[in-house]
């Protein structure tokens, strides 16, 4: 069975959880591709890391979920509107991420061999946590995102990092089947 990352559940809500996470470690791949896409070319570096390209040349085991985040949510900036309008779009670049088994460090982690992966080490977070089914598409995870976003407002709670969206499951499962979730961190509650 596939390891998960560590966390334990603080609060339970009808459609989302709480939970604390516990300190890790991420392998990161930045990719320039759509929402759908990302996951496949981000993929193919993490998996090849952790089958040994690295120095050492040392397997890792694999785990569980596979993180995608997109770096467009860290530059959103509101600002007043004002006349001409120009559009620009950064909706193309997206973090693969693979979460390294329980208790390794960066210092226990071998050194990435392939220049696209590299090493990032998590604090221990609050998390809230939103689960769902269905095909890995940009606006399915939008959708659900909106959701969320409002059940976590109406709950007060303060976003404090963009979102994740976390996949637990092979592509080959039925949609249907399929753990997806949206992870937002949270600053920690006043009540």
């Amino acid at each position: 069975m596939t390891e998960e990352q560590k966390y334990t559940v603080e609060r339970k809500f009808p459609k989302f959880e709480v939970r604390r996470y516990q300190a890790c470690v991420f392998a990161d791949v930045t990719v320039t591709a759509s929402f759908e896409s990302a996951g496949s070319l981000g993929f193919r570096p993490l998996i090849g890391y952790i089958s040994g390209n690295n120095e050492p040349n040392k397997k890792i085991a694999m785990t569980s979920p596979v993180i995608q985040e997109s770096k467009s949510e860290n530059s959103t900036i509101k600002i007043a509107m004002t006349p001409p309008v120009i559009q620009e779009s950064s909706n193309d670049l997206q973090v693969v991420s693979f979460v390294m088994p329980a208790g390794m460090t960066l210092d226990d982690l071998p050194l990435p061999t392939n220049s696209k992966v590299t090493l990032r080490q998590m604090p221990e977070q609050l998390i809230a946590a939103s689960r769902f089914t269905g095909r890995w598409t940009k606006s399915a995870y939008e959708r659900q995102l909106a959701q969320f976003r409002q059940q976590l407002d109406q709950n007060g709670m303060t976003e404090i990092s963009p979102p994740r969206y976390a996949r637990f499951d092979p592509p080959w499962t039925p949609s249907f089947l399929r753990r997806n979730e949206i992870q937002i961190p949270i600053a920690t509650p006043t009540q």
